[in-house]
């Protein structure tokens, strides 16, 4: 064919060549791009979309394009070119649905059918062609979320996951002193709900919630009910013509459904509508542009014929197409299912993995740790084996010097017992030594008293001797006359004279023997008395000597037992503490003792000079 066709002459083959024109076609999700022949009608050009984009419910569908202020459809049975499309290359169109089902689940068969349903809606929901409430904005918003992420999962939809999302509209977010994060809250609160709903199902809920909008499917122009030029709105939907005043687009003034319609004619730019019921009145409109007047006509028509294919049987296509799109929904929903049974069994077998390392990571940090606590154990079987044995030395050191301290207790308390009768005895000595120095005040006393007789006897025995040198002396001058001159003495009587000499002889004599007698005794006794004294001297330096070890011997028995009491607590060296009502005991004791040999050794220290030198005198 190649070889034929080289051998016509290349001004044939450029002549026979169709010529062609860019066409560029913007569905809600893509754009397409086609060369078409100058030669195609409206309809092959829709028919080769249909068929790029897989769609057989093509009733609904129409390519859009842009006639100076207004839109207008492309009709299926003129060429392309010479329809009113734009001249720019390529010449674009808009693949959008032109009629509106009444009821969404019975009529969409398709999926492709729903998915473009669901997002033309959408997009008119968003950009307030469709007026929808804040909380019906929020559950569409809701489903929007669905179909486009499936299933909510708060470990992968993280807050703010949806900030790139337009999902309400502008007008709603005014409205509202809301932030974007306590919207998406809202959003993801009924998102959280739907849960298990595929995407076709989600973008169904969602179509059959717009459907029940005000203004879902209705087409508005600007008329004039007569040539007051008395501005109007008209409708055009699926269920037929409304009327509505120019400020409000949800409430029509009137309404003319298609079942109540005979006919619908124009004139120019005078429209009729004729009811069913002869007898309600016709009614009449004015538009403005002749092209609206046709796009009008053309609306109604096409909901019309709609409406009364609605009421027939389906045909052997649209019957088949339903028949292929349950069984298609069928084996959809059983995919689904074996589906979620596989995704359940995959996140059972991916939970009992992740239990079962969980598990293994316990068993392993366990086993890790049970090493490591038998290591520790073992040290510490090692470090209390010689704990055990050091206990043990402890232990016999313990007894050995819990014996040392029984023994020392004993030897102790013999001690104290031979304290205590060491006190005794020196107690019975202080006595005693009380007595003692009594009896030496008394017999210093005594002594005393002997001693002033005694110097009044030497006193008289001096003056007596002195009178008997005298009288001696006078006797020896009368005997022997003295060579000087001396007066003489009177004589005397002879009797007297001898008489005088004899008794002052004889008490001469006797005065001479009791003072030697005397003087000998007062020395004996003086002796006898400083021997005395000296002994009762270190009598009682020996007493103050045994009283001071004592004393210290006291303190250090306290000492003893309470360092092996300490000892045999737990070998704690504290500092000696004895009971204060034991050393207020002892020491008064002690005090008591001291002072009187104190006193008694004062006294004796007093009295003793004094009686020696009165010894002595």
């Amino acid at each position: 064919h190649y070889g034929a066709l080289s051998k016509v002459p290349l001004f044939l083959q450029l002549k026979k060549q169709p010529k062609t024109f860019k066409v560029k076609v913007i569905t809600m999700d893509a754009e397409m791009e086609f060369s078409c022949e100058v030669k195609w009608k409206g309809k092959d050009l829709f028919d080769l979309v249909c068929r790029t984009v897989g769609l057989r419910e093509t009733w609904f569908f129409g390519l859009r394009y842009t006639v100076k202020d207004t839109y207008a459809w492309l009709k299926p049975e003129k060429k392309v070119l010479d329809q009113e499309v734009p001249k720019d290359s390529p010449i674009t169109f808009h693949f959008l649905a032109k009629f509106f089902p009444e009821k969404v689940e019975e009529e969409l068969v398709q999926e492709i059918t729903q998915h473009l349903f669901f997002l033309q809606v959408k997009k008119q929901i968003l950009d307030e062609e469709i007026f929808c409430s804040p909380e019906a904005s929020v559950l569409l918003a809701s489903y929007a979320v669905q179909a486009k992420y499936g299933d909510y999962d708060p470990n992968f939809h993280k807050p703010g996951f949806l900030a790139q999302d337009e999902l309400l509209p502008k007008r709603v977010l005014m409205q509202y002193q809301m932030t974007a994060d306590m919207w998406e809250e809202k959003i993801t609160a009924w998102y959280a709900e739907h849960r298990g709903i595929a995407r076709d199902e989600a973008e169904m809920e969602y179509l059959k919630i717009a459907q029940d909008l005000e203004m879902y499917g209705v087409s508005y122009f600007a008329i004039t009910q007569n040539k007051r030029d008395t501005d109007l709105l008209l409708g055009v939907d699926a269920q037929g013509l409304h009327i509505y005043s120019p400020n409000s687009k949800l409430n029509p003034n009137k309404s003319f459904p298609w079942s109540g319609i005979r006919n619908i004619s124009y004139s120019e730019k005078e429209f009729t509508i004729k009811p069913l019921d002869k007898k309600k009145d016709v009614f009449k409109f004015y538009s403005s542009q002749l092209r609206v007047n046709k796009l009008i006509l053309q609306l109604c028509i096409g909901n019309h014929d709609l409406f009364m294919r609605r009421r027939k049987v389906d045909s052997i296509e649209v019957q088949q197409m339903k028949a292929q799109a349950k069984e298609e929904k069928a084996r959809k929903k059983m995919e689904r299912q074996i589906l979620a049974r596989e995704k359940q069994m995959r996140e059972e077998a991916e939970r009992a993995k992740e239990e079962m390392e969980r598990r293994l990571f316990q068993l392993q940090d366990e086993a890790r740790l049970a090493n490591e606590a038998l290591l520790r154990s073992e040290e510490t079987a090692d470090l209390l084996a010689e704990k055990a044995q050091i206990a043990e030395e402890e232990a016999k050191l313990l007894a050995h010097k819990a014996a040392e301290a029984e023994q020392d207790r004993q030897r102790l308390e013999v001690t104290a017992m031979k304290t205590k009768e060491e006190k005794r005895l020196m107690e019975q000595k202080m006595r005693e030594a009380e007595q003692l120095a009594v009896k030496l005040v008394e017999q210093s006393e005594r002594r005393l008293k002997e001693a002033d007789h005694l110097k009044q006897d030497l006193t008289e025995a001096k003056d007596a001797e002195r009178r008997a040198k005298q009288k001696l002396l006078e006797i020896t001058k009368t005997t022997y006359p003295v060579p000087y001159s001396t007066p003489p003495a009177p004589p005397a009587p002879p009797e007297a004279s001898d008489f005088a000499y004899e008794s002052a002889s004889t008490r001469l004599d006797f005065k001479d023997s009791d003072m030697k007698r005397l003087s000998m005794e007062i020395e004996r006794e003086r002796l006898e008395y400083m021997e005395k004294s000296k002994h009762l001297q270190d009598q009682l330096k020996e007493l103050k000597t045994e009283i001071e070890s004592l004393k210290l011997e006291e303190q250090q028995q306290q000492a003893g037992l309470y360092n092996l009491r300490s000892e045999a607590r737990g070998y704690v060296q504290e500092p000696v503490y004895i009971p204060h009502s034991n050393v207020r005991t002892s020491t008064s004791h002690h005090c008591l003792l001291s002072m009187s040999i104190t006193n008694i050794f004062s006294l004796l220290q007093d009295w003793l000079p004094i009686f020696v030198r009165c010894i002595i005198e």
